[in-house]
């Protein structure tokens, strides 16, 4: 995985990319979240000034702890609280994907945390694929909504949003996922909700090994039918390694590995949220040379005050990879999309092929 490519940041941002995992209010330009506040009169912000609020997003995310990431969503969830605040965000995280190249973007959020303000659920997914699509039309980037259910919330709530989901597949609806702090909230516990997905037909992905070890991830697959693991950071807590070898790897580990479950690896957030200790400790690069089918995401872009441009230098100033690895991330990625597969293969060879092989060639001179 080393080369000597002169990967720049002109490179970096010119490469076609796939991005799965990013949470909508976590998503947001700091300056919106001042604007958005202005409008419904929320008083609660920490800083003014765009800079310093981001700064303070940030900060606030970096102290290796999940709950302690978490905390900042008040805000943002605060402000969203109108159809037009919503579609504004879903807009602006489409523009903000398109400046970097994305080709393809699945966006999620939890719906319900948005009805306080009076909407309806309907309303808050109304609004959210309104943006979207309004976003398609202008930067031409194609996407999808993943509705949240949370794990330290109930069963019953979770089922009424997997009807939610349901009832709007087809219509912007792509998938069904479950977010939050994984300790003592085992995703079992939600299964009648994974169930009704699963009988309609619908694409599951589930928070697993972000905050907990691999059985949280084994939950996932064999007790809840996950298509896709969100982060699977602690999978590689499944493998022995010793002196740089791989002694033994687990029965899950190679489930994984050889059913082709796609992991969602979100790099600088693990780091944030304490899923690492340090950077070069993640088993991306691991999980990559293995033949995992790894992809790369962002998170949460305010709070982890990052880019998929920035997640894709680390993956090259971090992990020494070249080009054709990050062209195989994101063919993973496209290929692991809630999204027809006739359409997958369409953007694989009109825009993710066709630019890699362009910048391959503008390295080669």
């Amino acid at each position: 995985m080393t080369s000597t490519e002169p990967l720049t940041d002109h490179i970096l941002r010119k490469a076609p990319k796939v991005l799965l995992h990013e949470h909508l209010d976590g998503s947001l330009r700091p300056a919106t979240v001042l604007d958005l506040a202005a409008e419904c009169g929320y008083e609660g912000l920490p800083e003014a000034d765009p800079v310093r609020l981001g700064q303070w997003f940030f900060e606030g995310a970096d102290r290796g702890s999940l709950p302690q990431y978490l905390e900042g969503f008040q805000h943002t969830i605060s402000v969203l609280q109108t159809a037009n605040a919503l579609e504004r965000a879903a807009y602006e995280l489409v523009e903000d994907s398109a400046a970097e190249n994305c080709v393809y973007l699945e966006v999620r959020f939890a719906p319900h945390f948005h009805t306080v303000g009076g909407l309806g659920l309907d309303a808050v997914m109304g609004a959210v694929i309104g943006g979207l699509k309004r976003g398609q039309r202008d930067f031409g980037v194609e996407s999808g909504l993943i509705v949240c259910a949370m794990r330290n919330q109930s069963a019953e709530l979770s089922f009424k949003l997997a009807e939610l989901a349901v009832s709007w597949f087809g219509r912007g609806c792509c998938g069904f996922d479950l977010a939050g702090e994984e300790a003592g909230h085992p995703p079992k516990h939600h299964i009648e909700a994974f169930q009704l997905i699963k009988r309609r037909n619908g694409s599951l992905t589930i928070h697993a090994g972000e905050s907990f070890g691999p059985e949280s991830i084994w939950q996932a697959l064999q007790f809840c039918g996950a298509h896709r693991i969100g982060h699977g950071t602690h999978l590689i807590d499944d493998i022995a390694i010793y002196d740089g070898k791989v002694i033994k790897v687990g029965s899950l580990a190679t489930y994984v590995l050889d059913h082709r479950i796609p992991i969602e690896c979100c790099l600088q957030s693990n780091l944030h949220t304490g899923a690492v200790k340090a950077i070069d400790e993640h088993p991306f690069p691991y999980l990559l040379r293995e033949g995992y089918r790894v992809t790369l995401n962002t998170d949460n872009r305010l709070m982890s005050h990052t880019t998929m441009t920035d997640e894709f230098r680390v993956a090259v100033e971090q992990f020494g990879c070249t080009l054709d690895d990050l062209e195989r991330v994101t063919v993973n990625a496209m290929n692991a999309a809630f999204f027809p597969y006739a359409e997958r293969h369409r953007i694989i060879d009109e825009h993710i092929a066709p630019a890699y092989a362009a910048l391959k060639a503008e390295l080669a001179g």
